[in-house]
């Protein structure tokens, strides 16, 4: 356990010491893996973005004409440092009082590490099915690697049963997530002295106008809530994250942008208050900017569109996590992952992984060593199923 353990540190120090902001280029960090993997033996398959500056990654230990098995899946990418105090440099692993620093230490490179850094020992193991390593990229501001991973699996390699994303829960099982949709709404009116309002329209004014209604359905929601559903909070919300417009304060802004977010939980439909709002910019808001600005204009472009994990207490991932824990206990993430991807796509998932979500996107975000290897065994219980039991369907 000890070299393991070593192996592990070695891993997390070199994956920490990419800087995979997901503003930059990943691929330094995948051709490294690729080669690192290559090494021992180890297939990989490089799927990368339509311009190649970024990359996932897939590899499989074990027989390759096989369906069926794990995928280990994580994300590559991390949230950037701009802005935040750290005590260390957050791209150079440092261990102080048990706990490790590094910018993806808990979100998510804790868990690739552990993955990787034993994979070249389930190599040398007669494995009776698959498993597989799945590295993605830009999950962070979308989710946007996954799908083009997730597509190249099932169109090219034999189908997995069963998918174990990574995420940080404290080594406890979730299965629910929220899911997240993401919006950016431009406002085009028209300059005017703010001396003479009437001669111009304020894509300000237009702006506040959606994010009042927008907050308005946030209220109902929380209003609303389903206690049964077990997230914190137990409804769906709603989020103006950034309103920005205008140029000066004696100038009738012209201009205004909003991004917002819905989490929904499963079970929710978003596309009803997706659909509500437009309504209300259509129906309300753009007659009344036609008619101060014929050239006017509110344009609501959809980001991305991840959906939540929902719970199947029969499906192949719970029933094999709870087999690996020794628990059939479940619970819920607040946040989106890509769970609910490979969930859309037909495969079971469920979220476990070493890392708390309070260290995630902070400044000086840290792992305890002690949760690594809690990982490390957990995932050494993956390797003993795939090596002892037979596959079995839903």
């Amino acid at each position: 356990m000890k070299d393991d353990q070593t192996r592990i540190l070695d891993m997390l120090k070199a994956l920490v010491g990419f800087d995979t902001v997901s503003s930059k280029p990943n691929r330094a960090l995948i051709d490294w893996v690729a080669d690192y993997l290559d090494g021992f033996g180890i297939p990989v398959a490089v799927v990368p973005s339509d311009d190649g500056a970024k990359a996932n990654l897939y590899a499989t230990v074990g027989p390759t004409d096989h369906a069926g098995g794990v995928v280990l899946s994580g994300h590559t990418d991390v949230v950037p440092v701009v802005g935040q105090i750290w005590s260390s440099d957050p791209f150079q692993l440092t261990e102080r009082d048990g706990r490790l620093h590094g910018r993806g230490t808990s979100d998510m490179k804790g868990f690739l590490a552990a993955a990787l850094a034993l994979a070249p020992a389930w190599r040398s193991r007669p494995l009776a099915c698959p498993i597989h390593i799945a590295l993605t990229y830009d999950e962070e501001i979308g989710c946007f690697g996954a799908p083009r991973l997730i597509d190249h699996m099932l169109a090219h390699l034999p189908r997995p049963q069963t998918v174990i994303i990574g995420e940080p829960t404290s080594m406890k099982p979730a299965n629910a997530n929220k899911g997240i949709q993401v919006f950016d709404t431009r406002i085009e009116g028209r300059h005017a002295h703010s001396g003479k309002p009437a001669i111009g329209a304020s894509a300000v004014r237009y702006g506040v106008a959606i994010a009042h209604r927008l907050w308005a359905l946030s209220d109902r929601c929380r209003a609303h809530p389903d206690p049964a559903s077990g997230f914190d909070p137990p409804y769906t919300t709603l989020n103006v994250g950034v309103i920005e417009g205008g140029s000066a304060f004696n100038i009738v802004a012209r201009d205004c942008r909003l991004e917002w977010d819905i989490r929904p939980i499963p079970g929710d439909d978003p596309a009803t208050l997706v659909a509500e709002i437009e309504a209300y910019i259509a129906d309300e808001l753009l007659p009344g900017l036609k008619a101060e600005c014929p050239t006017g204009s509110i344009v609501n472009h959809a980001r991305c569109d991840v959906p939540p994990l929902v719970p199947d207490p029969g499906g192949m991932a719970e029933r094999l996590v709870a087999g690996l824990t020794g628990t059939s206990a479940t619970g819920t993430v607040p946040f989106a992952t890509e769970a609910g991807l490979y969930q859309r796509a037909g495969l079971s998932a469920v979220v476990i992984g070493p890392g708390d979500v309070a260290q995630a996107h902070q400044p000086d975000e840290a792992i305890e060593a002690d949760k690594l290897w809690a990982c490390a065994d957990f995932l050494g219980r993956v390797a003993h199923w795939a090596e002892t039991s037979p596959q079995h369907g839903r």
